[in-house]
């Protein structure tokens, strides 16, 4: 483990360093070449008030109350209120995964200098961070605009010394959290509680932890499509690069690349070149062309999240330079939209789309597995079908899997209902289409768990003659989960086994695609 605290250069923070912060207990340390602009946007943000300016989030009410001014003896007490009434979140609390995910992606937002907050309200969110005391999130309530604004909420209450945290396993009361951080309760200043709730950092590491959790089963499906094509003795023709180059998709190529490779030097393969089989099934012969369009979409989605886990999301937004580029405290303070999580929405429903793909196909090579007709594999996999159902139930399960992902890929942003009495009329749902995407994930999880195990007895049964050298690796990582399925018996805890295996590095050592460029 690397107890080298992470150096957190604010709005350069990539995916594969987030991957790596989210899945480790490693601390963060904040760059100091960031401390400036901090300072200097919160002294812009004094500035108005100690010049009686009237301006958004600042001196006023939020949402349709925006036009109602607030004294300047009650600012601290509206941004204290306006934590206290936005924490309206309910559900289940989001794990500590998620919620470490969440802190990251604010401290990186808030550390660009944009939002007008003091630098020591930054280094509290870090100090929590770092001391693994994570704020008890309510999973449900936000539509993704203005921000995520009551799971944000909850966040932030923690700071002033409200709600509840956990603390290796253990749910505290927020003082208590803040004790084990080496912190107080905060008292907010001007802007600070609208800078903590604003923002698209809940959906956007929802979204974040969906891709990571995409590609894992992409790279386990591609590896799965491999043995089953190779237990079914389907060819490898149709990976052809010259099929493939002259179509011109990246994605597809780099699969098919993919998929040869895992099955060179095959002496399954070698020993039915000459078979009469003219074509495989779809599930098979179209694997480049459905998971290479999975793969550039996964990588789009990938882009755009990359380009949202380093964005300033609040709102209004202070630049402390000013229209005429001087470098005073008055700088310029400017109402917009960046809190709009449309950008995530679109690309988690994208990210749903391929999700659902991955597992629909790969349910539908069990279904050919499993069909002794089409597979030439015995019936359901097992010796003595009849006495023995084998993997029969197995593709129910898969089946039921894949149908529920298809009406979870409906895609949430083409939802909106206005909010704040008409003001925010058209919001993303970004924080729902995010967050499903991890449900679909570990559903797809499911299936592909269930087809290494399919197609490993079919390699099995196939004996003595053996799969390539690359899948020998994958059937030796499974084997030592699972044993082969000589008869019936109890399927839910081999399926757990082989679904464990994908959130391993077995299929990112096998296969050499990458989502996170």
């Amino acid at each position: 483990m690397d107890y080298t605290p992470f150096l957190l250069k604010p709005g350069a923070l990539g995916l594969a360093e987030l991957r790596a912060l989210a899945g480790s207990r490693r601390k963060l340390a904040l760059d100091p070449a960031a401390h400036a602009a901090i300072d200097r946007s919160a002294a812009v943000v004094q500035s108005i008030l100690d010049r009686k300016q009237v301006a958004y989030g600042i001196n006023t009410g939020f949402g349709s109350l925006a036009h109602t001014r607030i004294p300047d003896d009650q600012v601290a007490e509206l941004q204290r209120r306006l934590v206290l009434s936005h924490a309206a979140g309910t559900g289940q609390p989001f794990a500590d995964e998620i919620v470490r995910l969440v802190l990251i992606l604010k401290i990186n937002a808030l550390a660009r200098g944009y939002s007008g907050i003091r630098r020591s309200v930054i280094e509290a969110l870090v100090k929590l961070l770092n001391a693994e005391v994570y704020p008890l999130i309510p999973s449900k309530g936000s539509v993704g605009a203005s921000g995520d604004l009551a799971p944000l909420a909850h966040l932030s209450a923690v700071l002033i010394g409200v709600g509840a945290v956990r603390h290796e396993g253990r749910t505290l009361t927020a003082v208590e959290g803040l004790t084990i951080a080496g912190l107080k309760p905060i008292t907010l200043a001007a802007k600070e509680g609208l800078a903590l709730l604003n923002g698209t950092q809940v959906s956007t590491a929802l979204a974040v932890a969906g891709l990571f959790a995409a590609e894992d089963v992409f790279l386990a499906a591609l590896v799965a499509g491999a043995l089953t094509t190779d237990a079914c003795l389907g060819s490898d023709a149709p990976f052809d690069p010259r099929i493939h180059e002259v179509r011109g998709q990246p994605g597809q190529i780099e699969v098919a690349q993919a998929l040869k490779a895992l099955m060179a030097e095959s002496p399954l393969r070698a020993s039915h070149l000459e078979c009469g089989r003219v074509q495989d099934p779809y599930s098979l012969r179209c694997q480049p062309q459905v998971m290479g369009a999975c793969l550039d979409t996964l990588r789009h989605a990938a882009a755009v999240v990359g380009r949202e886990a380093n964005a300033v999301s609040d709102n209004p937004l202070v630049f402390a330079d000013g229209s005429d580029g001087g470098n005073d405290d008055q700088g310029e303070v400017i109402s917009g939209g960046n809190f709009h999580a449309e950008p995530v929405a679109i690309a988690a429903d994208t990210m749903a789309i391929a999700v659902a793909e991955i597992g629909a196909i790969a349910e539908r090579r069990i279904a050919l597995l499993t069909d002794a007709r089409m597979s030439s594999l015995p019936a359901f996999l097992v010796h003595e079908p009849g006495l023995n159902s084998g993997f029969m139930i197995a593709q129910v399960t898969a089946a039921a899997l894949a149908s529920e992902n298809k009406a979870m890929a409906f895609p949430g942003s083409v939802d909106s209902l206005p909010t704040s009495a008409n003001q925010e009329d058209h919001v993303s749902m970004a924080t729902y289409a995010a967050r499903r995407v991890l449900d679909m994930a570990d559903n797809t999880a499911g299936i592909v768990a269930i087809e290494l195990l399919a197609a490993g007895q079919g390699i099995d049964l196939r004996k003595p003659i053996a799969t390539s050298p690359k899948l020998t690796d994958a059937m030796l990582a499974l084997r030592a989960k699972v044993a082969f399925w000589g008869h019936d018996r109890e399927m839910a805890p081999d399926i757990a086994a082989a679904k464990s295996l994908i959130a391993t590095p077995l299929f990112h050592d096998l296969v050499p695609l990458r989502v996170l460029a």
